[in-house]
């Protein structure tokens, strides 16, 4: 199997790729915000150097430091000096929903849809042509990440996610969608994958995931794909009704866009 995954979590591959527009520490702080408040990086967990965080994400050392005092006020993290020192990770998982809720809040319908239509494009693109593509060995080595996957908690099962995602990404051999998966797990995922709060939706994820792989095997491009964008646009579904749901405990009317 032509794997790009193998020993790297893609949920932290996806938190540390590197920024499109550059030089915003409210893109960096946010990208660090979800990574925490979603459970993708954990508590306790020590963050890189803000020299290293800037290397990756493309960004100057300065930027990667503001970035990191907008989460120490946020109290997502601490500082900690001396020798075995460094910024970690402060995860309390009351102010964690708080926080995601309020990113649900100030995301506009129109900024949801629209995201998720482009992290469709993007994986059903690459479920269709891994249909094309994959050998038998490709299908055994996605029926064996299925078999390790962790289905019983949401961070787990978000995980199983994003690593199957790539996983598909890298079998359409496309070093460019591999990229965009990536850089979309990074912008929109961690949002759409929220429904896995769930245990009904972590059930019909893993069973759609299971069909997925059953079509790449039947050379079904067309039914790989319509099953890839039926999970995204059901997660941004979901979200939807979340944003309505939180909306309504605020008083705020829900409007239609």
């Amino acid at each position: 199997m032509t794997q790009v995954t193998a020993g790297v979590d893609p949920t932290r591959s996806a938190v540390f790729a590197p920024l499109s527009d550059v030089g915003r520490a409210e893109l960096v702080a946010q990208r660090l915000q979800d990574a925490i408040t979603t459970g993708v990086l954990h508590d306790q967990e020590r963050l890189p150097s803000e020299s290293e965080l800037g290397r990756r994400f493309g960004v100057a050392v300065v930027t990667a430091r503001e970035a990191l005092e907008a989460l120490r006020d946020a109290e997502l993290i601490y500082t900690r000096r001396g020798r075995d020192g460094g910024s970690f990770v402060s995860f309390d998982p009351a102010r964690a929903r708080k926080f995601t809720d309020e990113r649900i809040r100030t995301l506009s319908r129109v900024e949801l849809r629209d995201a998720s239509i482009h992290y469709a494009a993007i994986a059903g693109m690459a479920a269709e042509v891994a249909a094309d593509r994959a050998s038998e060995d490709d299908v055994e080595g996605l029926l064996e990440l299925e078999e390790q996957a962790d289905h019983e908690s949401e961070g787990g099962a978000r995980r199983a996610v994003a690593r199957f995602q790539l996983e598909i990404a890298a079998l359409s051999q496309s070093p460019r969608l591999v990229r965009e998966e990536l850089r979309m797990q990074a912008e929109i995922g961690t949002l759409i994958w929220l429904c896995l709060r769930e245990e009904d939706n972590r059930v019909r994820s893993a069973q759609a995931r299971r069909r997925v792989i059953e079509a790449i095997r039947e050379a079904d491009v067309e039914e790989a794909r319509a099953i890839t964008l039926r999970r995204i646009f059901g997660g941004v579904e979901w979200l939807l009704d979340e944003k309505s749901r939180l909306e309504l405990v605020d008083g705020i009317p829900s409007p239609s866009l």
